[in-house]
């Protein structure tokens, strides 16, 4: 049974002002907003490359930890060794970490049931404070998570402080 009216009529996708069934759907005439459209009447979708790199770049994990004495980062890179990994320190205060994953070789008569893994290259980067000792940065790779450990500038001590009297 039917809750629309009957004396409604429908006009195919076209909106009837004199319709009442496109009146109880209130996403009949909404158009969405892709942020692609100015791109794609120029010709210029995203390719697949780009589309990987930005799946690769949104699966690539990373903690940033502040500890008393360094910022601990820890980058989940699961299946990559230390040789496919880069890290780089720009202008003594960015750090930037990037590398690639690298697709499968698949053979004719193989036959996929599931691929969720992102192959491609990634790339972030982190903005480190100013007491940020970048000069002693050490990176390590274990079981597929990288950690880089920047140790903190030592604090300066308190000065000794004398009041003056005010005459």
């Amino acid at each position: 049974m039917a809750l629309t009216p009957f004396f409604g009529r429908r006009s195919g996708s076209v909106f009837d002002p004199l319709s009442l069934d496109n009146a109880w759907d209130p996403f009949h005439n909404l158009r969405l907003w892709d942020p692609f459209e100015e791109y794609s009447s120029l010709g210029l979708t995203p390719s697949r490359q780009f589309a990987q790199d930005v799946a690769a770049v949104a699966n690539t994990q990373v903690d940033w930890l502040e500890t008393p004495d360094a910022h601990v980062f820890k980058v989940n890179l699961p299946g990559l060794r230390k040789e496919e990994i880069k890290v780089q320190v720009v202008d003594n205060n960015v750090l930037q970490i990037s590398g690639a994953r690298k697709k499968e070789n698949v053979e004719q008569t193989d036959r996929w049931h599931r691929v969720e893994r992102a192959s491609g290259s990634f790339f972030r980067s982190f903005r480190l404070p100013a007491h940020a000792q970048v000069n002693d940065l050490k990176a390590q790779v274990e079981n597929g998570v990288l950690t880089i450990n920047v140790p903190k500038l030592p604090q300066p001590t308190s000065a000794n402080v004398k009041s003056i009297t005010i005459s």
